[in-house]
């Protein structure tokens, strides 16, 4: 047999075990449509990848850490580098922290960047989650993923508290404790669960194991198990996009996976963890051997928590005292409520506001175009509130530092944050849904009067006005084609006995009542009626764009 007809054969054996994987499990075709599956390019859509990358990187500084900490709770001397401690009785999980920090070459840079990439993880996944908020992402098909990404949401603060908890330091037992005393705090079966989590009383040898297990283990596994399917969904449902010409309900005008997104979606990989290596060098976070081992006795000055637990901790210290005694039973509000029932309201909220929203509008068919904030005046108004609500409880949350710092008064400033958590939201809410409908009218005026050139013309009169020019295709196409929802009215009709629905129908008015209408011809409004038709519901008329 001739050299040259060798390769020839090779690579016909290859291409018939191809085709006959091929014929058995539809790989090519599958593979196919994946890798050209289209993804628009926007910059908000980067933040799920920022989620994406700051989990690959917990995952790979994660496992390297686990090669040197040992989460026991024994006691012994400490015989380590680090003078200031030597012979303190710490424990070995704290031992093997400062071991890492000072004896395992390169140790403190990768533990400092596993504890940025953990904060940047929860506030990329916080972000992309308000991101979806205000554009209307969460709607039908998508409100199972808009579930999925809550519990996201929720096993990552799980995540970060019980990394957070492992080095059995000064801080992080404060932090444990003051956990203990919020499900202490849950009527009848607080003391059984304290017990079942805590291995008993507090401190204990179990908790520290117990943490590092579902820290390394069950909730890492949840994680990736919930973003493979957060990405199936959106593979599935395909991607939202944002109203530009030539893009409508029914497609989606994007780059292909492979190679154009893949290689702008790996730079991004690259750039953050760079960023992120950086910051591990350059800025220290979380110095254990400062704070010192856990004392039940002691509390650290300046005691913070991550941010993402800030809120807590400003919901602590806000409430007022108050117990109330039940046949025996002492319930203490003032650790209940702000512990306990805030956090299970907040993520109620969360996961039920789809169906809510989907409640007032009624039935509507999918909707794959991307909402401008300014036009949902209420459900922005909403976010708004609850973001400067949170920013109240997490500045709340620093009050002692903030009163040492600026020399203030403790006690006027927990009034002032008491105050604050009840008038700033409303205050938000007002002037955010102003502001949407101010740029409504703003942009009803473009669209009558054009853009501004910024050229000064004398008028016939002897005045002078500036100069406008018609709106390019794509400003007006972006400001003309929105969703807008009508008032309920079902159930209230004048000849019904019985007005049936009168508190949603209400709820729907208060909702969605107040809109600019813009000025559009009915060509135009045949045109949105088209590009925002659902898939399947205007078939063939002629083009989209």
């Amino acid at each position: 047999m001739s050299e040259e007809r060798r390769p020839a054969r090779r690579a016909g054996r290859g291409e018939r075990w191809v085709t006959a994987l091929d014929r058995r499990l539809p790989v090519a075709s599958a593979g196919k449509d994946f890798l050209r599956k289209a993804f628009p390019d926007h910059w908000s859509f980067l933040l799920g990848e920022l989620a994406l990358y700051s989990l690959v990187l917990l995952v790979l500084t994660g496992v390297w850490l686990t090669f040197f900490f040992h989460p026991g709770m024994t006691e012994k001397p400490y015989t380590g580098s680090y003078l200031p401690l030597r012979g303190t009785l710490t424990s070995e999980a704290y031992a093997s922290v400062l071991h890492i920090s000072f004896d395992v070459r390169g140790g403190l840079l990768v533990r400092q960047l596993h504890h940025w990439a953990a904060l940047v993880f929860v506030a990329a996944i916080g972000v992309h989650l308000l991101r979806i908020f205000f554009t209307g992402a969460f709607r039908r098909p998508r409100e199972v993923n808009w579930a999925i990404g809550v519990t996201l949401f929720l096993l990552s603060l799980l995540e970060g508290f019980c990394g957070y908890s492992l080095p059995d330091d000064l801080l992080s037992g404060t932090g444990l404790r003051t956990s203990q005393g919020i499900v202490l705090s849950i009527p009848v079966i607080g003391t059984y669960l304290s017990s079942f989590v805590f291995g008993g009383q507090f401190p204990g040898h179990e908790i520290i194991p117990r943490l590092y297990v579902t820290h390394v283990l069950l909730v890492p596994g949840l994680l990736l198990a919930l973003v493979a399917a957060h990405l199936t969904f959106v593979v599935y449902h395909k991607h939202t996009q944002w109203a530009k010409p030539g893009r409508t309900n029914r497609n989606v005008v994007g780059k292909p996976l492979v190679p154009q997104y893949t290689a702008k979606s790996m730079g991004l990989f690259f750039v953050l963890s760079g960023a992120l290596a950086a910051m591990a060098a350059l800025f220290q976070i979380n110095p254990v051997w400062s704070f010192g081992p856990y004392r039940a006795d002691q509390v650290s000055l300046d005691a913070q928590p991550d941010w993402y637990v800030g809120y807590l901790e400003g919901a602590l210290r806000l409430m007022p005292g108050w117990e109330t005694d039940v046949a025996g039973h002492t319930i203490v509000w003032d650790v209940l409520l702000p512990g306990a029932v805030l956090p299970a309201v907040l993520f109620l909220v969360l996961y039920g506001y789809p169906f809510f929203e989907r409640r007032l509008t009624g039935p509507r068919p999918e909707q794959h175009l991307c909402d401008r904030p300014r036009n949902q005046p209420t459900r922005t108004a909403l976010g708004a509130a609850a973001v400067s609500a949170y920013g109240v409880l997490l500045l709340a949350g620093g009050q002692d530092v903030l009163a040492y710092r600026f020399s203030l008064d403790v006690e006027l400033l927990a009034r002032m944050f008491r105050t604050a958590l009840f008038v700033l939201p409303f205050v938000t809410y007002h002037i955010t849904k102003r502001a949407c409908l101010g740029l409504q009218a703003a942009d009803r005026r473009r669209i009558l009067e054009g853009g501004a050139t910024g050229e000064v013309r004398r008028t016939a009169g002897g005045g002078y006005e500036e100069a406008h020019t018609l709106l390019s295709r794509e400003e007006a196409y972006r400001i003309l084609v929105r969703d807008t929802p009508r008032p309920r009215a079902e159930g209230t009709e004048a000849w019904r006995w019985f007005h049936r629905h009168r508190l949603r129908n209400a709820l729907s008015r208060w909702y969605f009542a107040k809109s600019v209408e813009m000025p559009a011809t009915a060509w135009e409004k045949r045109r949105v009626e088209v590009v925002r038709a659902a898939p399947g519901e205007v078939p063939g008329q002629g083009h989209e764009s």
